[in-house]
This record gives structure tokens, sequence and C-alpha cells, in this order.
């Protein structure tokens, strides 16, 4: 029993004392920042209805939302055969 205890004790010293810090790459946190998770490669970066999202052409819109992508260089306009809305 005691050298169970024994072993525990040592197993949680050696994970306890493990540095609590974020793994870095580059200088940038691997878990994704603030500033990354809202970059936007392949289209505009935008909120719409508070939410963060990535404008592109042909991606679904929200009507209600039109003056907020016309702010952004898109229109809510395209129409498909189900009836919903396209970005263009």
């Amino acid at each position: 029993m005691r050298r169970r205890l024994r072993v525990l004790a040592v197993t949680a010293s050696i994970f306890g004392a493990a540095p609590a810090v974020a793994p870095v790459a580059d200088g940038f946190p691997l878990g994704g920042s603030a500033a990354e998770a809202h970059s936007c490669a392949r289209g505009k970066h935008a909120v719409i209805s508070g939410a963060h999202k990535c404008l592109a052409r042909g991606q679904y819109c929200a009507r209600a939302q039109e003056r907020t992508y016309r702010v952004h260089g898109f229109t809510c306009s395209k129409r498909d055969v189900n009836g919903r809305y396209h970005l263009r």
C-alpha cells in the first residue's frame, strides 16, 4: 500500500511540475489566437449578425443582411433552383 502511494506521489509530482504553457511555433500559439481565428484567406472577413464570417462569392447568404454584405462588396441576390440565396 505504501509503495502504491509513493508511486502515485512521484507520478503526480512529475506531471504536476510540468509548466502550464501553451505550445508555441514561430512565435504564434499553436491553439490559434483571436487574430488568427478571424483571418480569412479565401474571401473577406466580416461580422454578420454578430458572428465572424469569411465571405466569398457563391456562399449562402441571408437576405436580411443585404446591407452588411454590400458594405463588404457583395450582394445577396443570386437565387438557386431551391430558393436559396448566394453571394455575388
